[in-house]
C-alpha cells in the first residue's frame, strides 16, 4: 500500500563513520531508517485501540520502488473500516513535499517531528486516501491509509484525520535517535 513517489529528488547525502556512503544515487539514504520496526515495535494495545488487525497471515508491506526508494513495514485493516500500511522509508518529508504528483493536504508537528499529509493529485476521491509522512533520521515513517466511502465503520470520515490519529499514537514510540 505504499504511495508511489518515484522521481523525488533529495538534498545531499552523508557517510557512515566508516566512510561508506549512506545515500543512493538519488540523493537519499540507501536504506530505510533503523531503530524502529513498524511490524514489531507497535504494541498490540495501540493496534487494538484503533481496531487494527492483520488482513492475512502475511501482513508484510515491504516494497522497493524506482530510483532506490524503499518501504519496510506491515499492513493492517479495521474490519468494515480503513486499511493502513505503516512503513519506514528512505524518502524524507522534504522529498514528499517536493513531489509535484502529490497534493499536500496539511503540515503537522507530531511528537516534535515534521509531518506532511498528502495524496495523489490525480486521485478520483482524494478524501478516501491519505499518506502521512513523519520525519525520521535518514527518511521517514509513513502511514498510508485507504478508506473507501463504502466502508461502513470509517468510510464517512476524512482519511487524513484518521491517519493523523494513528500517527499520534505510533510516533511517540519511535526513538528520538531514529
Amino acid at each position: 500500500m505504499a504511495l508511489s513517489v518515484a522521481g523525488c529528488g533529495g538534498s545531499g547525502g552523508g557517510e557512515t563513520a566508516g566512510g561508506e556512503s549512506t545515500t543512493s544515487g538519488q540523493g537519499m539514504a540507501a536504506e530505510v531508517p533503523a531503530g524502529f520496526d513498524p511490524c514489531t515495535d507497535i504494541p498490540k494495545s495501540v493496534l487494538d485501540s484503533e481496531g487494527l488487525h492483520k488482513a492475512s497471515s502475511n501482513n508484510n508491506a515491504d516494497f522497493d520502488g524506482a530510483g532506490g526508494i524503499k518501504w519496510r513495514g506491515c499492513s493492517w485493516v479495521v474490519s468494515n473500516g480503513y486499511a493502513a500500511g505503516i512503513t519506514t522509508t528512505n524518502l524524507t518529508v522534504e522529498q514528499v513535499r517536493a513531489n509535484t504528483k502529490l497534493t499536500i493536504r496539511d503540515d503537522y508537528l507530531i511528537d516534535g517531528r515534521a509531518a506532511v499529509a498528502a495524496n495523489r493529485a490525480d486521485h478520483k476521491n482524494p478524501r478516501s486516501v491519505c499518506t502521512l509522512t513523519v520525519a525520521m533520521q535518514g527518511g521517514s515513517i509513513e502511514f498510508s491509509l485507504d478508506n473507501p466511502d463504502s466502508n461502513r465503520l470509517t468510510g464517512g470520515q476524512d482519511t487524513c484525520v484518521l491517519a493523523r490519529g494513528l500517527a499520534e499514537k505510533v510516533v511517540p514510540l519511535v526513538p528520538d535517535d531514529a
